[in-house]
């Protein structure tokens, strides 16, 4: 029964991150794979601005790149950051790093560069075509077949396929027609912020403006301004706003409201930015979403693999990191399964509840950038758990860290989070300076708290690095 033959033609829909790596992955199993994407040849035709929030590959990410061969040269391609500069609204800079060292930092890579790459290097194994302007308007999943309709006009056409890979972003096709299944569910959370990309040049000579190895921040509380390196020197910016109300994109109609409120709120990015009410009044207003949705399968024919199954808003950077891993976990599930559908039932199963605790983690880390990162009580406690990382090596654990630096599953590092973060708290109390912290209390509740709950799951904690 629909058994797992690896020299079957299948079909990934969508060419973008995780549909490139995917293919990647299923040409080294021995398939043949036809990629169908709706854009146009990115390597051949420049694609509009605007909808690029930068990419932050981190330990996930690279994980997956290093399996194919490609982790070195993307590296090649990323800058390190090793830390969050955060800008106060009268121009005052504090940092906050990352990790334990500088050895534990996130990457900012171009998503562009790194999709052009991944398609070329999928088309290099000789076993993935991908064929551009092609939209999939319906699929039938017992029949393995795909309605196909050509950007450049023509006839719809029918293109039968065994086994198809829905990997088409948040506005799934392939996820579209699985919902007409009576037993599929799905939910959509809409942010009510939307987002507009904005550049911050290079200064003369291709010198960076701003601190070169830090994601810099302008926490406001409901709204924030984020920038992240490019290798040519120049950052490229996200504002976060509401999409309605006092402070919002409904608000700044006009030039002057825009260069009014950048002079209130972000003065220093305001004089590194001679084009922002161009980029601003050309540039798309984005949206951000959070998909939930139930089972990504049917039966052994279709499978939802990364945003199509589970997208997530972009502020613990993990989007392009879990779909990647996505990728890790599906190939392995192909190597233990001799029916597509016995792997894929595993890999939903694996992946559903790591993939529902990040996008929790994701929403709640948007409340901390745009707004605690600047609360001395939260600043606090950030250097509380620093001295706990360096006093406690091996034992005290943070959500950042294993979300970022390692592979534990998304779920333990929720709930390990939870833990910690209540640790941090009781020992904060009362304290102005985190070299304060009562280091023999600290090792009573991590022995006691912390200690046995990472000991009850070894097994998801063996496969930290």
């Amino acid at each position: 029964m629909h058994e797992i033959d690896q020299t079957q033609r299948v079909t990934v829909v969508g060419a973008g991150l995780v549909g490139s790596l995917l293919s990647m992955y299923l040409a080294r199993r021995g398939f043949q794979v036809d990629v169908l994407e709706w854009r146009p040849d990115m390597r051949r035709e420049e694609i509009g601005a605007g909808r690029s929030i930068n990419l932050a590959i981190s330990t996930r990410g690279l994980y997956a790149l290093r399996q194919v061969g490609l982790e070195e040269e993307a590296l090649r391609h990323a800058i390190p950051m090793r830390g969050r500069m955060i800008h106060s609204p009268s121009g005052g800079l504090a940092y906050q790093a990352y990790g334990k060292d500088e050895s534990q930092h996130i990457n900012s890579i171009s998503r562009a560069w790194l999709n052009k790459y991944l398609m070329t290097h999928a088309e290099a194994t000789g076993r993935v075509r991908i064929q551009f302007e092609q939209r999939v308007q319906h699929v039938d999943f017992q029949k393995g077949a795909l309605d196909v309709v050509d950007r450049a006009g023509g006839p719809v056409r029918e293109v039968h396929t065994p086994v198809v890979f829905g990997t088409d972003g948040s506005g799934s096709a392939v996820r579209r027609e699985m919902a007409l299944a009576p037993a599929y569910r799905a939910a959509q959370e809409q942010l009510s912020h939307g987002y507009k990309e904005l550049t911050i040049p290079a200064g003369p000579g291709g010198a960076f403006q701003m601190e070169k190895h830090a994601l810099h921040i302008w926490p406001r509380g409901s709204y924030m301004l984020i920038a992240l390196p490019n290798l040519d020197g120049s950052f490229t910016c996200t504002l976060f706003l509401p999409f309605q109300g006092p402070v919002s994109f409904e608000s700044l109609g006009t030039p002057a409201q825009l260069v009014a409120f950048f002079e209130a709120q972000f003065p220093d990015a305001l004089a590194l930015m001679p084009g922002l009410t161009h980029d601003f009044f050309h540039n798309p207003t984005g949206t951000m979403v959070t998909v939930k949705s139930e089972p990504w399968h049917v039966g052994g024919r279709a499978l939802l693999v990364g945003d199509a199954a589970h997208a997530i808003v972009p502020f613990f950077g993990q989007g392009m990191n879990c779909g990647f891993e996505d990728c890790v976990a599906l190939d392995a599930c192909l190597g233990r399964h001799q029916r597509w559908e016995d792997a894929f039932a595993e890999f939903f199963r694996l992946r559903k509840t790591n993939a529902d605790a990040i996008a929790d983690m994701a929403v709640e880390n948007f409340v901390e950038m745009r707004d605690k990162t600047a609360d001395p009580r939260f600043l606090l406690e950030k250097a509380v758990e620093k001295e706990l990382l360096k006093a406690f090596p091996g034992e005290f654990l943070s959500r950042y860290t294993l979300v970022s630096f390692s592979l534990v599953p998304y779920r333990l590092a929720y709930e390990v989070g939870a833990i910690a973060g209540g640790i941090v708290a009781e020992l904060s109390e009362g304290l102005t300076r985190a070299e304060d912290v009562d280091l023999g209390r600290a090792g009573t509740l991590i022995r006691e708290r912390l200690v046995p709950f990472v000991k009850e799951h070894s097994d998801g904690f063996g496969t930290a690095r």
